[in-house]
């Protein structure tokens, strides 16, 4: 049998599974997204503050857990770290179930966060092992549609759910998704541990420069800022609808779910072609505008025209970023550059959750979107400045296919 390809995927590879397991735990946190904000505020009796919280803390844990699960795909076998990861989102929602306060609410979101992080974090740097950086914007792009296809379309499930059937029937979807997650996962085989990263003791690479590689800071600050326009519009875009009873509460998240997952198919081998840093720009400029539309125009249907221009962005900001650090990272660290560079995503959209809640209380929800907004040229001036040259663009003909 001949050897695989340098140059693609390994086929032993089992892409479509861990695909399919990565959508099924990330479609549950996106459920909770939408279904956490009226169910704090309803049936918990927490304000708006308390439910930013709820909506920002799961990110507090997968900010923490992905640079561990990032270095142990690279040092290890990733398989039991992914299948764990499902384990954990199961727990998580079984939690948001039978949590009778914001306190134990929160516990469980803390669960749940730290299982998606080991979900994607251990999945991602499997399936990339063998890709090369001129192709990683794609793969990445592509691969990654299964984490934000879910945190898209997980909205939209809650949306339809809740009204016909309640929280209880949501809480329970969720753990059963995640269950599918490591049920799907485990029918995968143990992979070989190859290559230098292998070959050193886990305790040696246990130190700060390697948990926090050079190559993912820069590309991590640019999308953590940009981060924080998502969080804004995940915690308070359907409060800030509902508070002034426009029917688009209702379908807001869907339609960013729709313009993600059109932008994010179409647009991701364009990181490729023109590079990480380019698309970057253009993805956060894009993120802001939509969030000046948000800002500046009456809640009303409208609105929707907003959400869906930051939904343009933000498909685009996470290949692109992946792009900017795989070009920057040596592939022995790649699983943890790339981990600790999601983790100022993750970071960025834990604070968004509170502080939207705050500033939507003190000085309306415009204000809320014009800070998210700041933040976001905050994002573009870091990748022009801080994360150097853009990569060179890639041959236009490619020998391998996905």
């Amino acid at each position: 049998m001949s050897r695989p390809n340098s140059h693609s995927v390994a086929p032993a590879t089992p892409v479509v599974r861990l695909w399919l397991a990565v959508l099924a735990g990330y479609l549950a946190l996106g459920a909770t997204i939408q279904a956490i904000p009226g169910y704090v505020t309803d049936d918990l009796g927490a304000g708006t503050f308390g439910s930013g919280l709820a909506v920002g803390i799961a990110f507090l844990a997968t900010a923490a857990v992905r640079p561990i699960a990032g270095l142990l795909a690279d040092t290890r076998d990733p398989r039991p770290v992914v299948m764990l990861g499902g384990v954990l989102t199961a727990t998580g929602g079984l939690g948001h179930l039978l949590a009778p306060n914001l306190v134990l609410l929160l516990v469980a979101r803390l669960v749940m966060g730290a299982g998606e992080a080991a979900l994607f974090s251990a999945a991602l740097p499997w399936v990339l092992r063998r890709t090369p950086p001129e192709r990683s914007g794609r793969v990445a792009g592509w691969f990654g549609l299964s984490m934000w296809g879910g945190l898209a379309v997980g909205p939209l499930v809650a949306s339809l759910t809740v009204p016909a059937a309640g929280y209880t029937v949501v809480w329970l979807l969720v753990s059963v998704l995640g269950l599918v997650s490591a049920v799907l996962v485990s029918t995968t085989r143990a992979q070989s541990k190859e290559g230098p990263a292998h070959s050193r003791p886990l305790r040696q690479l246990l130190d700060l420069r390697t948990l926090v590689p050079h190559a993912a800071v820069a590309p991590g600050i640019a999308f953590g800022l940009s981060s924080f326009g998502y969080g804004t519009i995940a915690a308070m875009v359907v409060l800030f609808l509902s508070e002034a009873d426009v029917s688009a509460a209702g379908y807001a998240l869907a339609v960013f779910a729709v313009v993600f997952l059109i932008v994010r198919a179409v647009g991701s081998p364009m990181v490729d072609r023109f590079g990480g840093a380019r698309i970057g720009q253009i993805a956060v400029a894009s993120e802001v505008v939509g969030l000046v539309v948000l800002a500046l125009l009456p809640p009303s249907n409208l609105s929707v025209l907003g959400v869906a221009i930051v939904g343009a962005g933000v498909a685009l900001t996470y290949p692109a970023t992946v792009s900017m650090t795989v070009h920057r990272a040596k592939s022995l660290n790649l699983g943890t550059s790339v981990g600790v560079m999601i983790s100022f995503w993750d970071l960025g959209i834990m604070i968004a959750g509170p502080i939207a809640g705050m500033v939507a209380v003190l000085l309306g929800f415009p204000a809320a979107f014009l800070i998210a907004a700041l933040l976001g040229i905050g994002s573009i001036a870091v990748i022009q400045f801080g994360v150097g040259r853009p990569e060179p663009m890639a041959p236009a003909t490619h020998g391998t296919k996905e």
